[in-house]
């Protein structure tokens, strides 16, 4: 039985591995497009509507609709292929301004193709350092219309930046605490998970951990008890990357949590404690 099926998964993961390699010249010459026509946003987002259906896999396309349902539009782009078509797009277009990619990110952003979506969040990133105010404002707008979870830890990448660039941006990542909105919730989470795996940011590597399990924790205890089982991995998630960086603080933290979930009968508090 295990034989049987070590034998499908290596078949499964030998397929994808064709599949990339068949593809990834064409994903090069997509993002190479991208990059001479960005000065345009509809010829662009036309151009990567149907260069993503050229290299789009009907496997992948079935995976995400299974994995995250209610996902909306998807042409099953590989991961791989993906980031070879943004690779060229950014070699390509290292010379343009700021100005002209914040405006092909603002209309991808509005796109329901989720993979639109996706190239436009991986954009963000690039543009904090150049024009923070004006990316941040996409960036609160990609969050309130996220609606998967794939999108929203997509976009916890460059919340996670813009924070660690900018401490302000905690008070901001924090609000969604409240949010009624549980993809904004998850947010939290999902940004906290990432913040340790975000390098290279100036300042002090020491203060900035230091930074994220303070207020991390903080966040965390105020959602800890959420009912949404969305909110409570991402919570998990985020926990157990701190304890990379402080196991201490989250031992502590866990034991508190678990003493007040057992005197108040939180059972929700208890089944994201239980995750971890």
């Amino acid at each position: 039985m295990v034989v049987v099926a070590a034998r499908a998964t290596s078949a499964t993961t030998a397929a994808s591995q064709r599949f990339v390699a068949e593809h990834l010249a064409r994903a090069t010459a997509i993002g190479e497009r991208l990059a001479d026509i960005v000065v345009d946003p509809d010829a662009f987002v036309s151009a990567l509507r149907s260069g993503f259906a050229e290299i789009g896999d009907p496997t992948v396309q079935a995976a995400q609709r299974l994995i995250a349902p209610g996902i909306g539009p998807v042409l099953g782009v590989r991961l791989p292929l993906m980031t070879a078509v943004h690779r060229a797009f950014m070699r390509g277009s290292r010379q343009t301004s700021s100005s002209q990619i914040l405006d092909v990110t603002d209309r991808l952003l509005r796109e329901e193709l989720r993979e639109a979506r996706w190239f436009g969040m991986w954009n963000l990133g690039r543009l904090l350092p150049s024009d923070p105010e004006r990316t941040w404002q996409l960036l609160r707008r990609a969050a309130g219309e996220a609606d998967d979870w794939i999108s929203v830890d997509t976009l916890a990448h460059p919340y996670a930046e813009g924070i660690l660039r900018d401490r302000r941006r905690w008070a901001e990542i924090e609000q969604f605490v409240y949010s009624p909105w549980r993809w904004e919730r998850r947010l939290v989470g999902s940004t906290l998970a990432t913040l340790p795996h975000v390098h290279g940011i100036p300042g002090d590597r020491g203060e900035q951990e230091a930074a994220i399990v303070t207020h991390g924790l903080a966040a965390i205890a105020q959602l800890i008890g959420d009912d949404e089982s969305d909110v409570q991995k991402a919570l998990s998630w985020a926990l157990r990357n701190f304890a990379a960086l402080d196991r201490a603080a989250v031992t502590r933290f866990l034991q508190t949590e678990t003493e007040t979930a057992r005197r108040t009968n939180d059972g929700h508090r208890e089944i994201g404690r239980a995750h971890v």
